[in-house]
């Protein structure tokens, strides 16, 4: 598979894992919870979806860049953001108060780890091939 197809599966993937937490933020903001949400399960699966594209396709791009996850730093702390992104779907439903806050924590997780995949500051660089 080329770098290009990891790339178009990789922002899928975010794509589907920012719609799932969008909706399900605005859905705590306006006082929402688990049992009164009718998409809960919708809302899940394109959750685990997003989440698994991002992980498949994050780790099928590494090679495409010449890289090994042991040569990529940044990698490291882009699947602790991800793993953040992942529980924040437990964090609304468990306190759906948090949903201002996660309404603005969530994109700059997304910039953070989005600035870490295009400077890539610590670690070999790569080059698409």
């Amino acid at each position: 598979m080329s770098y290009s197809f990891y790339l178009v599966l990789h922002i899928l993937g975010i794509s589907l894992v920012l719609l799932a937490l969008g909706g399900l933020g605005l859905h705590a903001i306006n006082g929402g919870t688990r049992e009164t949400n009718q998409a809960r399960g919708l809302v899940a699966a394109t959750h685990g979806v997003g989440m698994l594209l991002i992980l498949v396709a994050g780790f099928g791009m590494l090679p495409k860049l010449g890289l090994s996850l042991g040569k990529a730093a940044w990698v490291h702390p882009k699947l602790l953001i991800w793993l953040l992104l992942a529980a924040a779907m437990t964090v609304l439903y468990r306190k759906p108060s948090s949903g201002k806050v996660m309404w603005i924590l969530i994109p700059a997780l997304v910039a953070v780890a989005g600035y870490l995949a295009v400077v890539k500051p610590f670690g070999a660089a790569g080059s698409v091939q």
